[in-house]
């Protein structure tokens, strides 16, 4: 074993331990090393006039970011991370690191093109570990209520043989001898599934858009938590069903990362109901609110940043629901109400998280739907032919993982809450 214990749980005693060379300095006659792993920072202290000579000169030759294993006894002290530092016994060099392409020093700005070209290295700053940490945490704790809630979680194809959506805004492939093209939301499998019978599910897992937008908030790839319920009486239904499972994420990511989250002082006001705002109603307030939009068209940046701050200062929330969008703006496959659709949108801070709302589950008003929509009928005959034979009714959302978290923690840009974005400039590392 190359280490016993974590920085988080080092006690006093004989102790092993791994990690990055985060810092290093002298004091003195003391030599202090800085050990970084994924749990937090921990000291390893050397006296020159107690220590071997050439654990000193090992120890003094360590460059940042080399990987090391140490073995010594742990020790109070009141001064070191988690009061524990590590007095070293025996030390292996895992891999020795070159002089770095990017400063990852505390307080050292690096504009964000050159920390994405060089990402391995820029992951290693503690407060970019704390971003990934609070995303992998909202996700595992929506799951954990999907789960009480009796949803499956099921997996969608990324491969589609015809164009989801609009054809302008597709990856296309080369699948053997034909086209393909890379799903746009897992939203119709999901109905599929829906229409298989199996009731409630999610799906987790990416998305694409070839839109040509290069702004903080649009990449070409993205991942949704998508859920999909049936047996619902109308959109309010599906409206419940998201305001519960955000408040619930909310409130036990505000308990289980609190460090990660004073990074960032990040301050959320979760609300005990998020609050809902409908067309055409929406035209007047935005018509008092100096950001008139005609009757009929979708909301657009500037519209959910005026209506945020509305909500915010009217209902006390950084959350609100727009529903009742006009229909001549969405898909062929929601459930169509005159001239609104029973289509729902979360907005967060200003930005949209979600779309979604109730979905047509009957064939003859899928297919009149696509026609008017100015759809081949045979595009869609894979998807509309098994509304057929008995759907019942059906709705959901999908949730923006990447967009989330970046409203979380108030980041300038969406790729900071990415691993690894793709936009229309990047396709590496």
């Amino acid at each position: 074993m190359l280490r016993t214990h974590f920085a988080k749980d080092i006690e006093p005693g004989t102790v092993k331990v791994a990690g990055w060379v985060h810092e290093k300095r002298a004091l003195g006659g003391i030599l202090f090393v800085i050990l970084r792993d994924s749990t937090g920072l921990m000291q390893i202290i050397a006296k020159k006039d107690k220590t071997d000579a050439q654990m000193i000169r090992t120890l003094e030759g360590l460059s940042r970011e080399s990987v090391v294993s140490i073995e010594g006894k742990a020790v109070e002290s009141k001064n070191a991370p988690n009061g524990v530092e590590v007095i070293p016994g025996i030390i292996e060099i895992l891999a020795e690191a070159e002089p770095l392409p990017i400063d990852t020093s505390p307080g050292i700005k690096t504009g964000l093109d050159k920390r994405l070209d060089f990402r391995s290295v820029d992951l290693r700053k503690p407060e970019n570990y704390a971003i990934f940490k609070v995303q992998s945490t909202l996700l595992q704790e929506m799951q954990s209520f999907l789960k009480e809630n009796s949803f499956m979680q099921i997996f969608t194809p990324c491969l589609m043989g015809v164009a989801s959506e609009s054809g302008s805004e597709v990856f296309s492939v080369v699948y053997f001898d034909r086209e393909a093209f890379l799903r746009q939301d897992p939203q119709l499998h999901r109905q599929l599934a829906i229409a298989g019978g199996l009731e409630r599910v999610y799906d987790v897992g990416p998305a694409w858009r070839a839109e040509h937008s290069h702004t903080v908030r649009h990449m070409c790839e993205h991942r949704v938590m998508a859920v999909e319920t049936s047996f619902i009486e109308n959109e309010y239904d599906v409206i419940r069903l998201e305001n519960d499972l955000i408040i619930n994420s909310m409130e036990k990511l505000q308990k289980d990362c609190k460090r990660e989250l004073k990074m960032f002082n990040a301050e959320m006001e979760i609300p005990k109901k998020i609050p809902i705002l409908e067309f055409p109603e929406i035209y007047d307030i935005l018509e008092e609110l100096g950001e008139p939009l005609p009757r009929g068209e979708d909301l657009n940046g500037a519209a959910e940043k005026k209506l945020g701050e509305y909500v915010k200062e009217k209902h006390k929330s950084d959350f609100f629901f727009a529903n009742k969008f006009p229909f001549k703006v969405k898909p062929f496959y929601v459930m169509r109400d005159g001239e609104w659709a029973r289509s729902v949108d979360l907005i967060f801070k200003g930005i949209e998280m979600s779309s979604g709302g109730q979905r047509e589950h009957r064939y003859d008003k899928i297919m009149e739907q696509a026609k008017l929509k100015g759809m081949n009928p045979e595009s869609v005959k894979w998807f509309a032919d098994f509304f057929k034979w008995g759907v019942p009714t059906h709705g959901g959302f999908a949730l923006g993982i990447e967009r989330l978290t970046m409203q979380i923690l108030g980041l300038e840009n969406v790729r900071e809450a990415t691993l690894f974005p793709r936009d229309t400039e990047r396709l590496t590392p």
